[in-house]
Parts: C-alpha cells; structure tokens; sequence
C-alpha cells in the first residue's frame, strides 16, 4: 500500500513537471514528495492520539524540506507541492486528489476557535506560488487561484481567480490541460481595465443621449452641451474651447469697466 501511493505520487510529479526526468530523480530530489512522506507517518501519529509524536514528525519535516504540513490536515492522494519553499497547511485543511500547491502558498485560518477554521480544496485544484487562502472557505473542483492572490471567500468549480482580493475572471475550459501557476497561457482579462471600459461605454450613451435630446429641443445641439467631455479612442478628452457661457449673451468680461470710464 505505501509503495503504491509512492509510486502514484512519483508518476503524478512526473505527469505535471516537464523537469522531472527520472523516477530516481524525483525520489531524491523533490522536497514536495517528502514533505507528503512526512505528513503520511506524522498524520498516521496523530490520528492515534500520539500528538506531540506527530508534530515532533510534522516539524522535522519541515526543517528537512522547507514545507510546514500540521499532522491534523486532510491531504488527499497525488498531492504535487512544486518547488515548496514557504508552503503553509493549517490543522483543519482539507485537501482532495490531484491538488497542485507551488512555492509561498498558505491554507491559513482567520480565526482563534478551535474547530473547521482552514480551507477546503477540492479535486484537481491549482495553487499558483504566494497565493493565500484564509479561512474556512471551499475551493471548488479545478479552480485555479492565480499567483499571489488572496482568497477569502468561496470559489466555484473550474474558476480562475487573482487578484487582491481574488475576483474571479474567467471560467476553466472544457478540456483537463494542466495550467502551470494556476494560469493559462493566454492574456487573462484585467477586472479592473474591464469595469473602467464598461464605465466609459456607459459615459459615452449619456453624452450621446443628452445630445439627443438637446436636438430634439432646440433643433440642434446647444452651447453648454459641447462643452461635455468627448470619449475619442477610448481616451476621454476636455469640452471644446468656447466662450463663457454663464455670462449674459452680447457681454464682455471688460464691458462693465468701459462703461465706468465712458460714464454710461
């Protein structure tokens, strides 16, 4: 049974680390599969009631691979830590098959009670380096949280998430490609940049309609509605250059000193 899930996890490393060219090489060299070795006996302790045997496990890991795995988490099977550095897993995580977490990741709690407090990742879930999610939140089936993201709220199934806070901004295809980081290939969309063109779409109406029904009302566009802000290529420009319309038609701004010094 061991060497079964040591070989499952071996071929799993291979499968999504074009790096890995031996089955040797994997087993000497990968911090992550001996960080999942050690959590495997520590978290065996702790289910029997030996604790301290099980952090003291837990924490020998951790100086040996740079990876902190509390001997009460859930991993489920071919779990891939890649490269693993700074990886954090809390005592009440949940982690299902086929989940890939990479350098700086953190399955944090935010709170001081002492039940289900850490996060939940479900199947096939992608972790992209430094991404943190807190609390006890579900990530759904193959979401994939982008690199340095903070997640603090639920994730549906097959998502990408990034940002801070995590926005969702694009739904996973139909095919099972595996997404390095937790990011395709192609330009993800920015929500921001996306929000900003809806909100210059929406400016761009206004102005349109307000010169509508200026025509409608006058027979044709007035004075004050050519001073409005014009939307050309996406950039919004300043009102076109023109007189002051708040002063009374036929007045300039030196007529009342003429007229002081002509006496009328």
């Amino acid at each position: 049974m061991i060497f079964k899930r040591l070989r499952e996890d071996i071929e799993s490393i291979r499968t999504r680390d074009p790096a890995a060219h031996s089955r040797l090489e994997v087993l000497l060299c990968y911090p992550g599969l001996h960080a999942v070795t050690f959590h495997r006996v520590s978290h065996w302790c702790w289910t029997r009631g030996a604790r301290v045997l099980g952090r003291f496990i837990s924490h020998v890991g951790r100086l040996f691979t740079g990876i902190e795995i509390h001997p009460g988490a859930i991993v489920g099977p071919r779990l891939f830590i890649d490269h693993g550095t700074g990886v954090v897993i809390g005592e009440t995580a949940v982690i299902g098959a086929d989940v890939t977490l990479y350098h700086g990741v953190t399955l944090g709690g935010t709170s001081l009670h002492s039940g289900k407090r850490h996060p939940t990742l479900d199947d096939g879930v992608i972790v992209g380096s430094g991404a943190q999610v807190l609390g006890p939140i579900t990530v759904g089936k193959g979401a994939r949280i982008g690199a340095n993201a903070v997640v603090l709220t639920d994730v549906p199934p097959g998502v990408t998430m990034v940002g801070i806070p995590a926005r969702m901004v694009m739904r996973r295809s139909k095919d099972t490609e595996f997404c390095a980081y937790g990011l395709p290939g192609e330009s993800l969309p920015d929500p921001v940049a996306r929000a900003i063109d809806s909100l210059r779409g929406q400016v761009a109406g206004l102005i349109e309609r307000v010169t509508e029904l200026e025509t409608e009302l006058h027979g044709h566009p007035t004075l004050g509605c050519a001073r409005l802000p014009h939307l050309v290529g996406g950039e919004q420009t300043g009102p076109e250059p023109g007189p002051d319309h708040t002063r009374p038609v036929g007045k300039s701004p030196d007529q009342p000193a003429l007229e002081r010094e002509t006496g009328s």
